[in-house]
Parts: C-alpha cells; sequence; structure tokens
C-alpha cells in the first residue's frame, strides 16, 4: 500500500507529502516497508487507514488538487460517513459568546437536518459546532492537524471521546506526528475537502478559518459567512467574506436549501410560570443572574434554579456569566 508507506515516511521525516518523493532515500523506505505489519499495529492502537486509492476514500476530498495520501481514522462510523453530505462550520478561537450560540446552534440544526457537520475540534466555534451535532445525536468528524494519536487541544479529549462513539476524528498525519503550526493550514484544505460548503461563523482578518474558505472557494464549493458587528474585530474576516461575495447565513435554513433539505419547523422549549418570565427577559435582553432576580422580583437562590431549568432545556446558553437565548 504506498499511500500508507508514504504517510509512513512522512511521519518519520516530519514532512508534509501528498505525492511520493523521487528520492533514493523513499524508495529505500519503501522498499522495507511492511504495510500489513503497520496496518495490524494501527489496528492494535484502535486506528485505520484509508488510502486515497481506495474506492471508499470521500469523492469530495479526492477531488481537491492536493488530496492527501490517506486518512487516519479514529472512531466508530463506517468510512462511509466521510461520503455523506457535509458542511464545514469553522471560525474563532476566541470566539465571543454570540459566535459560541450560533455555531452551536448551527451544529445542532445541521446535525438534526441529516448533514454531518465537520471541524477542526479547536477551541471556540469549532468545539461548539461538535457539541450541537452531538446535542442533535447526529455523528460529526473532527479533522486534526497532528498524528491521529493525539487530542488537540488536550482539554478537547473528552469532546473528542464522545464524537467518536458515533462519528470520527481524521487526520492525514500517522501516529506520533506533534503538532506544529504550518500543519493547521494543511488540515484546513481537509476540512473544506470534504464539504460542499464551508460556515465562517466568526473570523479575525488573518484567521485559519478564511484560510479553509479559500481552499472552499478555490474548489468552487459553497461559502457561507454569519454577519457580524462592525464594530468588532472578530466579525472583521467574516464580513469581508461577505463583500467579496459570500452568501450570507442569517439562519440554518440558508444551508440547508444549498442542499435541498427543507427547514424542519422549530419547535420552542416547554417551560412555563417563573421559567417563561425569565426566559422572556433574556429575550429581550441578554443578563446576568443578578440582573435577572432584580428584574423578576425573585431571590437569587430561585433564579438560579430557573437559569438551570432553561439551560438544560436549549433554551438559554451561558457564557462569562451573561445569559442569552438560544434561538
Amino acid at each position: 500500500m504506498n499511500e500508507l508507506a508514504l504517510a509512513s515516511f512522512a511521519a518519520a521525516n516530519d514532512a508534509h507529502m501528498v505525492g511520493e518523493p523521487r528520492s533514493a532515500r523513499f524508495m529505500a523506505f519503501k522498499a522495507r516497508f511492511d504495510a500489513r505489519a503497520e496496518l495490524a499495529r494501527l489496528a492494535e492502537l484502535g486506528f485505520r487507514f484509508l488510502a486515497r486509492s481506495d474506492a471508499s476514500f470521500p469523492p469530495l476530498l479526492r477531488a481537491i488538487h492536493d488530496p492527501p495520501p490517506g486518512l487516519f481514522l479514529r472512531g466508530a462510523a463506517d468510512v462511509e460517513l466521510l461520503a455523506r453530505p457535509s458542511v464545514a462550520v469553522v471560525g474563532a478561537r476566541a470566539c465571543s459568546a454570540y459566535g459560541r450560540q450560533v455555531a452551536r446552534s448551527l451544529g445542532r440544526d445541521l446535525g438534526a437536518a441529516g448533514l454531518v457537520v465537520v471541524s477542526g475540534l479547536a477551541r471556540g466555534v469549532d468545539a461548539e459546532a461538535h457539541r450541537g451535532a452531538l446535542e442533535s445525536a447526529a455523528p460529526t468528524v473532527a479533522v486534526l492537524g497532528c498524528g491521529i494519536d493525539r487530542d488537540y487541544p488536550a482539554a478537547h479529549r473528552e469532546l473528542a471521546r464522545q464524537l467518536a462513539v458515533d462519528g470520527l476524528v481524521v487526520s492525514e498525519y500517522a501516529p506520533g506526528v506533534e503538532p506544529a503550526p504550518w500543519r493547521f493550514p494543511a488540515r484546513n484544505r481537509i476540512v473544506a475537502g470534504l464539504c460542499s460548503a464551508t460556515v465562517v461563523v466568526e473570523a479575525r482578518e488573518r484567521s485559519g478559518a478564511l484560510i479553509t474558505a479559500d481552499f472552499a472557494l478555490e474548489e468552487g464549493r459553497e461559502v457561507f459567512a454569519v454577519p457580524g458587528e462592525i464594530t468588532s474585530s472578530l466579525s472583521a474576516g467574516s464580513n469581508a467574506l461577505l463583500r467579496l461575495g459570500a452568501t450570507p447565513l442569517t439562519a440554518v435554513a440558508d444551508v440547508l436549501e444549498s442542499y435541498g433539505i427543507a427547514a424542519a419547523e422549530t419547535v420552542p422549549p416547554r417551560v412555563g410560570g417563573e421559567a417563561a418570565a425569565v426566559l422572556e427577559r433574556v429575550r429581550e435582553s441578554p443578563a446576568g443572574a443578578d440582573e435577572l432576580a432584580r428584574a423578576s422580583d425573585l431571590n437569587a437562590g430561585r433564579v438560579a434554579v430557573l437559569l438551570t431549568e432553561l439551560e438544560l432545556a436549549g433554551a438559554i446558553v451561558e457564557k462569562d456569566g451573561v445569559y442569552r437565548a438560544s434561538r
């Protein structure tokens, strides 16, 4: 299996390769490479390898101008998941509370509509998109910029474990490859390459999310951008995409329409009494618990209970002590 030999050679030499080098060093490596033994080793570690020449390799990814030699896989899902209709949801790591809310809502609604959410497991928008998909009990795909044996960032180890139950963690890099800054732009071409459409939620002027969008545009894929505040640096890149002709995303229906999927009717969370009153105030304006307690004439303990109830119902989200309506 030449692709596995190439991926293993790249890992051994800390290099990025999409085609076989014409070097005596690689030829000697390939001559002594034992593909069966390496596949057995990967299986013992809980990994699989999907070669570019395999009929199951995702066709959209194969169609990009520099597809990886193959993908290392971790997770219970069949490789068929990578060929299903998919949407990349990407954005800022240090995103705003609004960005987190939008990313999570998009992940949840896209997953519920039967689309596979693809992102990079990074902090911020990526992680929220994955979490949203998981909340809708939909499989999601995380693409790493390091070896398949790593959870990067380490803080997302539990998130990676959860999404691997029904989804996949994938990487073009073999086990043992350390994360490096130059690997992440390369990773982004795979995120975009797996999908017919890419959604940029928030992005600064020089953002990895914009690199993903550029890859998508180069391949003739659709790019959506969520409009942001004109005074926010977090929205400078995504708003620039809109000026360049990206499709504005104002509701999940905008994405679903491009896939020929009718948006399901949104069912509002079922809450009543005092909880409904607190929810209405949050819908009017995001607020902290103390402010809500003063406005509702309820004691702080009761408001805390109601806010927890509303969070569990998916009606509100909290960031830095401020509560916002999720829909």
